[in-house]
């Protein structure tokens, strides 16, 4: 009987499942692998709305790519797998998360090279070269799409700053910024920046970025701490002060209900969670639970080494890929949120796994088939 039934109404119970249980569905018979290809259900809007409803997944990257596989964490049946990455053939560092793709750079090349990949469908590729070769600059994300949790979002990639060929030989900071739109799939200059912006950007902050109303935001690594923003239509660059930037020992930015959020532990052994509110002031909402935050660092009181991710609906704190997640979740049902903690990857399928240094995003899983990926 299912293997006979029509496609409109054997799409609608594919509806209901979540996203690992259909891609399993999808490989049970060649009639219901059509089914899901020949109905992307992630288009529907119905789907759309299920598909933001569901708690995001946590995907982490080995750093230094020890072998071709990365691990994803399934937050309903709170359980870790293992994918394969052999279809990468150089390594990889994540940047951030692009509704259901992500957004990588090579590691073997000294100058920026992205590409973007859905970790699901493990389709892959490279994004066109930038209109100026530089290394080390400082990147952010914007995606402007409403459904952004289709299978192809219209986003735009920002590369700011960098260090680049100098016209007398040598190298220079690199005082412009470069956009990518998915749309036209061309990089286009934008605009100039202040050099002291540049070489802020290209020395003290990693590629992780936060784009909330119009403002790409980045957190600068150097003590103390500082949050740096550029408006992105009238091209104009900001600074904003970190609380207890000098005592911080880790910093990190995330989104939470549309706000720009900081997440930061000091050396008084809390971890706490900022929300910046109009006049750009900073408001303590929430503090990590003591013995969840003891229990990350394993009972040491410095918060070194600690790592911080956040995305719809949640905000992770990790180490390595063994060491377990403080997990701060919004509950869709009640419309909360609250602390948890989520063990590490030590055992999959019975075999245990070695413990390394990881890179985490958040997304929410599609394994429908994108034309993105169509060069």
């Amino acid at each position: 009987m299912w293997s006979s039934l029509p496609f409109d109404l054997l799409a609608k119970v594919f509806f209901f499942l979540s996203p690992d249980s259909l891609a399993r569905s999808r490989s049970v018979c060649h009639h219901w692998r059509t089914c899901a290809d020949a109905y992307p259900l992630s288009s529907w809007p119905s789907m759309l709305h299920h598909h933001h409803q569901q708690p995001p997944w946590f995907v982490a990257f080995p750093t230094r790519n020890r072998k071709p596989s990365y691990y994803v964490h399934n937050p309903v049946s709170k359980r870790w797998h293992v994918l394969s990455l052999e279809l990468l053939s150089n390594p990889i560092r994540i940047i951030a998360s692009i509704g259901s793709l992500i957004l990588l750079r090579a590691t073997n090349s000294t100058v920026l090279v992205l590409s973007i990949c859905n970790p699901f469908t493990r389709q892959f590729r490279h994004l066109p070269v930038l209109n100026i070769a530089r290394t080390n600059p400082a990147v952010g994300v914007v995606v402007l799409s409403s459904s952004q949790y289709s299978p192809s979002p219209h986003f735009r990639v920002y590369v700011a700053g960098g260090m680049s060929d100098a016209p007398g030989g040598g190298a220079t900071y690199d005082s412009t910024v470069d956009m990518y739109d998915s749309k036209l799939n061309t990089w286009q200059i934008v605009g100039p920046m202040p050099v002291e912006f540049s070489v802020r950007l290209t020395v003290w902050t990693p590629n992780e970025s936060v784009y909330i109303d119009g403002v790409i935001y980045w957190m600068t690594s150097a003590r103390a701490y500082s949050v740096m923003g550029y408006e992105i239509v009238s091209n104009k660059w900001q600074e904003l002060r970190v609380p207890m930037a000098d005592k911080l020992e880790f910093a990190a930015l995330a989104q939470r209900n549309g706000r720009l959020t900081l997440v930061g532990g000091n050396c008084r052994s809390d971890a706490c969670v900022w929300e910046l509110n109009e006049g750009e002031i900073w408001r303590l909402i929430e503090k990590a639970p003591i013995e969840l935050g003891m229990k990350l660092k394993k009972g040491n009181a410095s918060w070194d080494g600690v790592k911080c991710v956040g995305g719809d609906g949640a905000i992770c704190l990790y180490r390595e890929l063994g060491s377990g997640m403080v997990v701060w979740r919004e509950d869709g049902e009640k419309g909360r949120w609250g602390w948890s903690w989520i063990e590490g990857c030590c055992f999959i399928s019975g075999k245990q796994v070695q413990s390394v240094s990881i890179r985490g995003v958040i997304i929410h899983p599609n394994i429908a088939p994108s034309p993105i990926f169509v060069e």
